[in-house]
């Protein structure tokens, strides 16, 4: 399909993000909320939906989706309602999910964050509690369930359909995330499955007010894939309607090793789940004070780390974005920035040098060898003139390596910038001994090769000799 085709249309993209409270235990239950444990080992009568069994609702599970909607901007309803969701699937012991349905607990809320530099707006139409399903394990012909995740506290937020494209929707995913892990409620996890993400995806004639047909992608678990299963998703949709197909409205799933959807099955209506309140469970209500309360202890949020670290640290937008992603980064931020009195220096060493080794390693920040302290000092070293920029990448390697202290590596290593007259003096007589065509040509007016004498009395030296001395008496000596 040309490209020039493909140009006439606008996707249309609406995220659903399931996160997993983490509530010490399920959400109508005593059972543990524990990721790990051996197959069925957290299960009773209530959560595997034994007869008789009767569910009771987790305050702390409401505690949590309260918080996470202040957190969205959601209005809280001071008063929601249980519903079951009626469905036959093996990893479904009751035959229904108790969900929200009609009235759920966060609803017309909105998460900005950036595109670029663009800053963004995407509504979230409701955000309501359910309980999580088991978790099916296909092998061979065979599939068993295990029901440890059944009845595991979820919050679905459902965003209205404002992303028009791929990036966009990922973007926004990790927005969420961070707010998610930012507040406490979920870490995030997408391949643990702790936070699982459907993506609604249409599209239409560019002007066109009508929406297109809807399919959705389900549980996809990364960012990457989010993006890439969606482009697919667009490419086929679009390629489909100008080779006269019509777009059913389905479920897909994505094959991220062939980068290619497949549909799963048709999509049901919300008719088709036969919703009605829970009989069970009384309706849920939440006094505007407890609501008050939530509230006053929600942390700092993304966006308003963001806006501090710029203001406060003076650090280009680019840089606060990276930082502020993860609650974790933008903590050890905070320290290497307090105590080294350096912020551009601490983000440029986190954002370059740290972060590069952590990637290839795919850890996490709070598995960084190098402690937010020992950075912070290493950092100081080289503004006191102890150690020059080259060395002090030498001397993060070993950091990097050991977890040991810079003044300790520094020490052992014999890594000390050094700033006597004297012995720079003669390393710079050594060098200009040494190449004496080099001199006569700088003397007779070849200036630019004042950088090749650094240069060698910087590998003479092997690095050690401080670099503004060197300059100033490098300067001298040639002019004699």
């Amino acid at each position: 399909m040309s490209t020039e085709a493909h140009s006439q249309y606008e996707a249309v993209i609406g995220l659903e993000i399931h996160a997993q409270l983490l509530t010490e235990t399920k959400m109508f239950c005593t059972c543990a909320n524990a990721f790990g444990s051996g197959d069925n080992a957290n299960t009773c009568p209530t959560c595997l939906g034994m007869p008789g069994a009767l569910p009771v609702l987790n305050k702390k599970a409401v505690e949590f989706s309260v918080r996470t909607g202040l957190a969205l901007n959601c209005q809280i309803e001071e008063t929601s309602v249980f519903a079951r969701k009626n469905y036959f699937y093996p990893d479904l012991p009751k035959g229904y999910q108790i969900s929200q349905y009609d009235q759920p607990l966060c609803k017309e809320g909105f998460v900005e964050f950036f595109l670029g530099e663009e800053k963004k707006r995407v509504r979230i139409e409701r955000a309501h509690m359910e309980e999580d399903a088991g978790k099916s394990q296909h092998q061979d012909q065979d599939t068993l369930v295990n029901y440890n995740r059944s009845s595991v506290p979820l919050l679905e937020i459902v965003s209205g359909p404002d992303m028009r494209s791929a990036k966009e929707a990922a973007e926004y995913a990790r927005a969420v995330r961070s707010i998610l892990q930012y507040i406490g409620v979920c870490d995030g996890n997408l391949e643990e499955g702790s936070m699982r993400c459907d993506c609604n995806v249409s599209v239409r004639k560019w002007g066109a007010e009508k929406l297109g047909t809807k399919v959705e992608l389900k549980n996809i678990n990364s960012f990457r894939f989010i993006e890439k299963a969606i482009e697919y998703e667009i490419e086929r949709q679009i390629d489909a309607i100008e080779s006269g197909e019509k777009i059913i409205q389905e479920t897909r799933l994505y094959d991220s090793d062939k980068n290619r959807t497949f549909s799963m099955r048709t999509k049901e209506e919300a008719q088709d789940y036969r919703y009605f309140p829970e009989p069970d469970l009384l309706p849920v209500r939440v006094s505007p004070m407890w609501i008050e309360d939530i509230k006053s202890h929600l942390p700092e949020l993304p966006l308003q780390r963001f806006e501090r670290f710029v203001r406060e640290y003076g650090l280009p937008e680019y840089d606060s974005q990276i930082l502020t992603q993860s609650k974790d980064m933008a903590g050890y931020f905070e320290v290497v920035a307090k105590v080294s009195k350096n912020p551009k220096a601490s983000s440029n060493w986190i954002m370059v040098e740290l972060l590069r080794c952590l990637n290839e390693e795919k850890k996490e920040i709070v598995d960084s060898p190098v402690s937010s302290q020992n950075m912070a000092e290493l950092i100081a070293s080289i503004d006191s003139g102890k150690i020059s920029g080259k060395i002090a990448k030498t001397v993060f390697e070993e950091m990097y390596k050991t977890s040991e202290a810079p003044e300790k590596i520094i020490k052992e290593k014999g890594l000390a910038q050094v700033s006597d007259s004297g012995s720079i003096e003669k390393w710079i007589d050594q060098i200009i001994e040494s190449n004496p065509g080099q001199v006569s040509q700088y003397r007779s007016g070849k200036d630019k090769l004042f950088g090749f004498f650094v240069g060698q009395v910087m590998k003479v030296s092997k690095g050690q000799a401080n670099p503004e001395l060197v300059n100033e008496l490098l300067l001298k000596k040639l002019k004699e």
